[in-house]
């Protein structure tokens, strides 16, 4: 059997999966159970949309908790480096501009669990990150992205 695919996320980032994860097994799965039994009080299952809707529901919700479980089995926790504020790693923050003359942007590299660009939050899987980890302050870096190749310089790093 291979071996499973890590998660890296921060303690904040493991706290919100056990939370969704709680709420998906208190509440979510009760009112989609609940759903079902009204979809079948309606009779014919054979041209149901409720309970169809209902059922695939169902099948989502159990979908993520599996996935959340197996996230949270294989976290692996981003620790604060106090100690090395000059190198781009997990869980730090980056400052750049995209050369020559573009806007500043800061970015906190997370691992896949927690990404969320419209947070500032890039994934340590994203091409953005992927050419960042490693580089330091005053670092030029060109960025393979699907729009195509762009140069960024780094300004801070947090």
């Amino acid at each position: 059997m291979s071996e499973d695919k890590k998660f890296y996320m921060t303690l904040d980032g493991k706290a919100k999966l056990e939370q969704e994860l709680e709420f998906l097994k208190a509440e979510k799965r009760k009112e989609v159970v609940e759903r079902i039994k009204i979809a079948r009080s309606f009779g014919d299952l054979s041209e149901n949309s409720e309970y169809d809707s209902a059922k695939e529901e169902q099948a989502f919700v159990e979908g993520r908790i599996v996935t959340i479980e197996k996230m949270i089995r294989n976290a692996v926790i981003i620790k604060e480096d106090e100690t090395n504020s000059s190198v781009v790693s997990l869980g730090k923050s980056v400052k750049f501009k995209e050369l020559p003359d573009g806007d500043e942007e800061v970015y906190t590299i997370v691992g896949s669990a927690e990404s969320d660009p419209f947070e500032g939050k890039i994934s340590n899987d994203s091409p953005m990150a992927q050419s960042l980890l490693g580089k330091t302050v005053g670092d030029k870096v060109t960025v393979q992205t699907p729009g195509g190749e762009m140069k960024v310089e780094i300004l801070e790093i947090k």
